[in-house]
């Protein structure tokens, strides 16, 4: 249903023409399944290059969609916010997949979606020598992954960010409890290995973009959660990244930070491009307390085997000071903002 927030009669008008055309209402259509490139539309709907990039203007123009880029390649995906958002929404809504054309673009759609997960499929090939090893030092991920989905709850919440998202695996496992969900990563290969898992397991509610975790292509106190999933020991500069996805909060939000407990591993600095060899709970809880964060739990996996040859796996859960207090409970999405 759209909201109640009056539109200018012409903002709507011209919105409606937008999309009241076939193809862009296909193409709309489309995006609703996920991040597409041009070639991807070209291919799926069968029309020109030139004829699809029209219709996408015509869209990008009304704000219908949203164009992103990644590398040399340029995504589309649909509006995530706002009154253009709820109208694309209650569109598609009525849209019977089960006939033509609608059937059609969807049988492509999985085809290009399938080239994609060979693209995939190719590059963990080529690394997962080097990711197996790593794993076989600490617990089984299943483990960690249990311990994710009961330290983040089974409550509901609206928004997910995942910094640094490489598999999309973070997004994968929690996708039940989020409306929407983002990930960032700056490498492509990971990219494309992020979408085709996602498109596996049929996530619909999460997209992924090319960014750099210390500045994401994404805007300020806008998510719940804020996940940051073997990341930190990358960077050379830690407690900035902390810093910054504490900005990304909204009051309340929790930051999740999953890494390895300080270890003498110094093959994984040599071989892997590890800046840091772990992180000490007092060293976490400073920079929680630095970027405006209360510490609010930690939770540690270590492994079995002879001490100083395995990695301990860490959990740490910050949050927001600032408090969501709800202004009217008949008034519909007012909330008022509280500093604690």
């Amino acid at each position: 249903m759209l909201s109640r927030s009056q539109i200018d009669l012409n903002q709507l008008v011209d919105s409606l023409k937008a999309a009241a055309e076939s193809s862009r209402m296909r193409i709309l259509f489309l995006l609703s399944r996920g991040d597409l490139t041009v070639s991807d539309i070209t291919e799926v709907l069968g029309q020109s290059q030139p004829r699809v990039s029209r219709h996408l203007k015509l869209l990008l123009d009304e704000g219908l969609i949203e164009r992103y880029q990644e590398g040399s390649w340029a995504y589309f995906r649909l509006a995530d916010s706002g009154f253009e958002q709820e109208l694309v929404a209650t569109l598609i809504a009525r849209i019977d997949a089960s006939q033509p054309p609608a059937d059609r673009d969807l049988e492509r759609l999985i085809a290009v979606k399938s080239k994609r997960a060979e693209r995939a499929a190719a590059y963990f090939s080529e690394n997962a020598a080097a990711w197996d090893r790593i794993r076989s030092l600490h617990v089984p991920e299943k483990a960690v992954e249990d311990a994710i989905l009961k330290l983040v709850g089974e409550r509901p919440f609206r928004t997910m960010l995942d910094l640094g998202t490489g598999t999309g695996r973070m997004l994968e496992i929690l996708a039940p409890l989020y409306q929407r969900g983002v990930g960032v990563d700056m490498s492509r290969e990971m990219l494309t290995v992020a979408r085709a898992n996602l498109d596996k397991a049929g996530v619909d509610n999460a997209q992924v973009r090319q960014g750099d975790i210390l500045a994401p292509p994404v805007e300020r106190d806008a998510f719940d959660l804020v996940t940051v999933h073997q990341v930190l020991h990358y960077l050379e500069d830690p407690a900035l990244a902390i810093r910054e996805a504490a900005r990304l909060l909204r009051p309340s939000g929790r930051l999740l930070i999953v890494d390895f407990a300080p270890h003498e591993l110094e093959f994984l600095r040599a071989e892997h491009a590890h800046a840091r060899l772990g992180f000490a709970d007092q060293q976490i809880s400073e920079w929680l307390e630095e970027a405006d964060l209360d510490f609010e739990k930690s939770v540690a996996f270590a492994p079995t085997g002879v001490a100083g040859d395995k990695l301990t796996v860490k959990l740490w859960l910050g949050r927001d000071r600032r408090l969501l207090v709800a202004a009217d409970d008949n008034a519909e999405g007012q909330i008022t903002e509280m500093t604690s």
